[in-house]
């Protein structure tokens, strides 16, 4: 199975690929610009000068988005949670992306970020597990004129809904990262404000992102809990998603997490050849299950990682079947217990 045909699977459809541009942004902007008592909606913010779309190269689907590029370790955690319930949000995609140290982009040349076309570090996607969650190595980005330390990220639910927005830092923490690592950040103290950026400066709670040192790998973490349009789980408007096209309902893989053992369940429109291939957090095919000429009706297939010789490790699975009507692909994600 090639990545590319995996990430079609994942639903990488684009924001626009459903809505036109404009009507796709006025969508997010209009759903993601409310609260309810419990949770607060992240604030949705530009995608920057060089958003990149991250779903048209399968280099993107990695936990490390480090490439070659050195600074100060750094791994950011981001936890989805739905506005209705507070509860986690599974098998949603979480795009990230920002500068290296020098505060340049991958992916544009412009005056401003020389020589950077065709690069690819500091980007990378990941789907939430079980608690709703994702987590990226990484390092701690630089800063450039204009703008203060941030990430962004995108939290992409369906093709018609997608929340865009950005994190930054506690000031005095990031500019101690800086002059502890005055070496390799040449550039020094970020000279911004929060209250002179002008993504920041109306407001900042739900997006300043903790920061604490690791003592294993010598560099910093960082934690964002992001909440989203949702009732605990990625359903309703993801299950506009057509790539299924009615032929099968996939299901969560149970238990899950899961400890050596799962079942993976479905339901098929009509009888299928099927295949489920399991993809690491790298991006990766370690396995295939194959079930031809399989009944319609509802089905599962059962994943040992001991039998099949893969590590009892968090993966991605996608079902893929085939019958008179066509070829169809969907995916989820099971999470190891002992991950």
């Amino acid at each position: 199975m090639e990545r590319k045909n995996f990430l079609k699977g994942m639903g990488l459809l684009g924001l626009g690929s459903i809505l036109p541009v404009n009507k796709a942004e006025a969508a997010v902007k209009t759903i993601n610009a409310g609260k309810t008592a419990s949770c607060v909606l992240i604030p949705t913010e530009t995608a920057g000068p060089f958003p990149l779309d991250l779903t048209a190269n399968t280099t993107f689907f990695r936990n490390d988005i480090r490439e070659s590029k050195t600074g100060t370790p750094f791994k950011v955690k981001i936890k989805v949670i739905g506005d209705g319930n507070c509860l986690p949000m599974p098998n949603v995609r979480v795009n990230i992306w920002h500068c290296d140290k020098d505060g340049l982009y991958s992916g544009y040349s412009q005056t401003n970020n020389p020589g950077q076309a065709g690069q690819t570090y500091l980007r990378g996607y990941q789907m939430a597990d079980a608690n709703g969650e994702v987590e990226f190595t990484t390092i701690f980005p630089g800063w450039y004129s204009g703008r203060i330390c941030h990430i962004h990220f995108q939290v992409y639910v369906s093709s018609v809904y997608a929340a865009i927005s950005q994190m930054t830092f506690d000031v005095n923490t990031k500019n101690a990262i800086y002059a502890a690592n005055s070496s390799e950040y040449t550039k020094g103290a970020d000279p911004m404000s929060l209250a002179s950026d002008n993504i920041f400066s109306d407001g900042y709670n739900y997006q300043m992102a903790t920061l604490t040192p690791n003592s294993s790998t010598g560099g910093y973490d960082a934690y964002l809990e992001v909440t989203i349009q949702g009732s605990g789980v990625a359903t309703g408007l993801g299950s506009l998603e057509p790539e299924t096209g009615g032929q099968f309902k996939l299901k969560q893989n149970y238990p899950n997490p899961f400890n050596g053992e799962t079942k993976i369940p479905f339901t098929l429109t009509n009888p299928s050849d099927v295949r489920i291939e399991l993809f690491d957090l790298m991006g990766r095919c370690v396995t295939k299950i194959t079930r031809p000429g399989m009944n319609a009706g509802d089905q599962e297939i059962e994943v040992n990682t001991e039998e099949l010789g893969i590590a009892n490790v968090s993966y991605i699975y996608q079902l893929h079947i085939s019958n008179s009507y066509g070829h169809y692909t969907q995916c989820k994600m099971m999470t190891a217990l002992n991950k």
